[in-house]
């Protein structure tokens, strides 16, 4: 093995929102010019599978996917999507969602059923082909992101 070969950072993301070819190709626009970055993505099973030559630009993949609007985990502690930072504590009646990856039908159904699965949300506003939406009602905004997550998502909010 070559040096260089011994650096390299190999990631699994699973549980990446991967529902249609749009859906793919936001993870290709993503990480397009990202140098020393290969990527395949896996639909049947939800996993991104990321080689990078360094962790450091392994992190910055992950970051731009999260951008891109999609989440998923690496069950690394060090390498992994950070968390919004900006989410509101307790309850609280209306939330604006954005930046998040909502390119078809499919990608609107699975984020209003994570919506629909938070205690307290009464109504979205979420549509297909839209990255941005409101949702209302009396919950917990961390619980929202944490649905919006595990459903494979990332967004970014505010009241």
């Amino acid at each position: 093995m070559e040096p260089s070969d011994q650096t390299e950072t190999r990631i699994q993301l699973q549980g990446v929102h991967l529902c249609c070819r749009g859906c793919t190709d936001a993870i290709a626009i993503a990480l397009k010019g990202m140098p020393g970055v290969a990527f395949q993505c896996d639909m049947e099973h939800g996993i991104v599978t990321l080689t990078a030559k360094d962790n450091a630009v392994a992190q910055q993949a992950l970051d731009a996917i999260a951008d891109a609007g999609l989440h998923g985990e690496t069950g690394d502690a060090h390498l992994a999507i950070k968390p919004e930072p900006s989410i509101p504590s307790g309850k609280i009646q209306k939330l604006k969602v954005s930046g998040i990856h909502n390119c078809c039908q499919l990608c609107t159904e699975a984020i209003q059923g994570a919506i629909k699965s938070v205690p307290g949300i009464t109504g979205d506003t979420a549509r297909p082909g839209k990255t941005s939406f409101e949702v209302i009602g009396n919950f917990a905004a961390d619980e929202l992101l944490r649905a919006l997550n595990a459903a494979g998502f990332h967004a970014k909010v505010s009241e």
